[in-house]
This record gives structure tokens, sequence and C-alpha cells, in this order.
């Protein structure tokens, strides 16, 4: 069997934290010969202090499912990328689909931005030119539009740009978020399933956003919190705590005993 969950609003609590109760919970997955990944939208870069947490054991899926990233060693071990010049005709594309949008590039080893975009909670060199932006390959394009919730900003950008690329958001505000077309949460932790011989049926997993809704449909049980986005909610097949709550570690317990 495999575990697999995200990070953010799904075992991460509202203050930053995991608790002490969902590491134990998730020693008992290891303990009962289950393996466990985590799939996440963060970047490998801000893996640091989750890996610690975690004792540096197991598998983060990283970027939506770009890059893997090994815990113990801190390695990326598989990459996904976005060609440069897909990379370009997304971003032109979104621009005018959303005029006035912030865009920015996650590499697997940093990001950068233009000057239009908006960072929030986080560093970034901006006003990089296209060329420069565009170069080299991509973990994840990111648009910000603070006008828009990020639902309306999906709403705007799938047309745009999901023929391009695997677009989505995790709630970021007024953010969305893609990866190289036809890469998701669900594609990554299939490929790890594979290679241990662990088919969907013996997959369990949690999430809380849209950018989880792969996942959440390819597993053969699926998991929302209770304070996931609408869609999450009615794609799960089963409703459990919420992220303050620890919803995801009294699952496991019962889980395993």
């Amino acid at each position: 069997m495999l575990v697999a969950t995200d990070l953010d609003g799904t075992i991460i609590r509202g203050d930053g934290t995991i608790s002490a109760r969902t590491v134990a919970a998730f020693a008992r997955v290891e303990a009962a010969g289950a393996r466990f990944v985590l799939v996440t939208g963060r970047p490998p870069r801000v893996m640091r202090d989750i890996a610690a947490v975690f004792g540096h054991r197991g598998t983060a899926i990283c970027a939506n499912g770009a890059l893997t990233y090994d815990m113990r060693s801190g390695k990326i071990e598989a990459v996904r990328l976005i060609p440069p010049p897909v990379l370009a005709a997304a971003a032109a594309a979104l621009r005018a689909a959303v005029p006035g949008i912030g865009i920015a590039v996650e590499y697997p080893d940093g990001h950068a931005a233009d000057e239009l975009f908006q960072p929030i909670a986080w560093d970034v060199n901006t006003s990089i030119p296209d060329p420069v932006l565009f170069g080299r390959p991509g973990s994840k394009l990111l648009g910000r539009h603070l006008g828009y919730s990020c639902d309306e900003l999906l709403a705007r950008a799938e047309p745009a740009i999901g023929g391009l690329v695997s677009v989505s958001h995790s709630n970021g505000k007024g953010l969305i978020e893609a990866a190289a077309l036809g890469v998701s949460k669900a594609t990554a932790v299939e490929e790890l399933a594979d290679r241990a011989g662990i088919g969907p049926r013996s997959v369990l997993a949690f999430g809380d956003m849209p950018n989880d809704l792969p996942l959440l449909s390819w597993a053969g049980v699926s998991c929302a919190v209770a304070n996931a986005h609408p869609q999450v909610l009615a794609a799960a097949t089963h409703v459990i705590g919420s992220n303050d709550d620890d919803g995801v570690a009294e699952y496991l317990e019962k889980l395993f005993p």
C-alpha cells in the first residue's frame, strides 16, 4: 500500500506546523510495511524543514509532479519540465487572456519573474526579461493577478493555456500554477507506485485543493479534509477532519491501529 498526502492545508495546519500526532501517524504507516509519499506544489528549495520533521525519510513529489525529491539525500531524483518554447507560448497566451498578469517561472534550482509579478511570502528576482525568463526549462509556470480569485483566474487561464500546460491552483493569493502538459501529482505518484509494484487500488490519497484533483481521482481511496475546496470535497470518496483538527492523522490511526 502507498499513502500519498498533500502538505499545505492538508497536514500542515493554519499556523504552518505539522503536529507530532501527524508525524506519529505516518510512522505507523511505515511500521505496517506501507509506503508514504508527500505530494506538494512546493519546490524542493523549501522542503528542508518538512524533511526534518519526518526525520529525513521518504520521498516528496514537488512542484505538482514536476520534481521528485529524496528527503534523505536532499537530491532531486526525477524531473518533468516545461520546455522553453512552451513556457514562452503559454506565458504569451496567459498575458493575452488576463491583461496585467504577472509571470514567474520555477526552475529545479531557483525561480525568477517578470516586472508585473507580485511576490507574496517569498523573495524572487523580478524584472527578468522574457528571453532569460523563458530561456531554460521550468518546473512550473506561475501567473498572479490580485484582481481575481484563484478560481476566477483558473477559469480564464484554462481555455487559453490548457492545451500547452497542465494548469491548476492551490489557493495561493491570486495565483495559478502550471506544470508540463500531462504532468500532475497523479502521474508522478503513479510512476513511483509502478516501480514498487503498487496499483492505484492500493493507493490512499489526501488533499484539499484543485491541484490535488488528478491524484484524488486516480487513487483507489481518496480523502478530502473538511477545509478543502468545494470541488475536492465533491470528488473525494471520503471527507475527514480538517487540517487544524489533524484529520489525516485521525484517519490513519484507525486504518493502522
